[in-house]
């Protein structure tokens, strides 16, 4: 006959796992990652938080087909996309934000006044790739 109670053992190693601080600092990390960048992505169809066209540096712009409406549209699918890799495999979608933080950084340094912009961006470049390591350590440990 079988218990209804979970095994003691697994009960307080689940525990002590939910108590370690760099795990806690992975679903931290897992949570925002996924979250922050669907709002956004979900955001550049409305701009009801900024007026995204306005990051997008003109000669990039020029290259891209259609408006900067229309590219922000196609950043905001991708970075849906992301938040969503981020939730399913963290693994891999902590290198995927991380890569496309690198493009909005070097987006960012070609537009004159954003800088600070671009050095937050770098800081929460080193908060994906920290996700992507830690998810690598915890990956098969659940």
């Amino acid at each position: 006959m079988s218990s209804a109670t979970a095994n003691p053992t697994s009960a307080a190693r689940r525990r002590a796992v939910l108590t370690d601080p760099s795990y806690q600092a992975f679903v931290i990390l897992r949570t925002a990652f996924t979250v922050a960048p669907i709002l956004f992505g979900l955001d550049k169809f409305a701009n009801l938080l900024v007026d995204w066209p306005t990051y997008l540096a003109p000669w990039i712009n020029d290259i891209v087909p259609g408006s900067a409406q229309g590219a922000m549209y196609a950043v905001g699918v991708i970075e849906i996309v992301a938040g969503i890799a981020v939730a399913v495999a963290p693994r891999f979608g902590g290198w995927l934000v991380a890569g496309w933080l690198a493009g909005i950084i070097v987006n960012l340094l070609t537009i004159p006044d954003y800088y600070d912009i671009a050095l937050r961006d770098f800081g929460l470049l080193l908060a994906a790739v920290a996700l992507a390591r830690l998810a690598q350590h915890y990956h098969g440990k659940r």
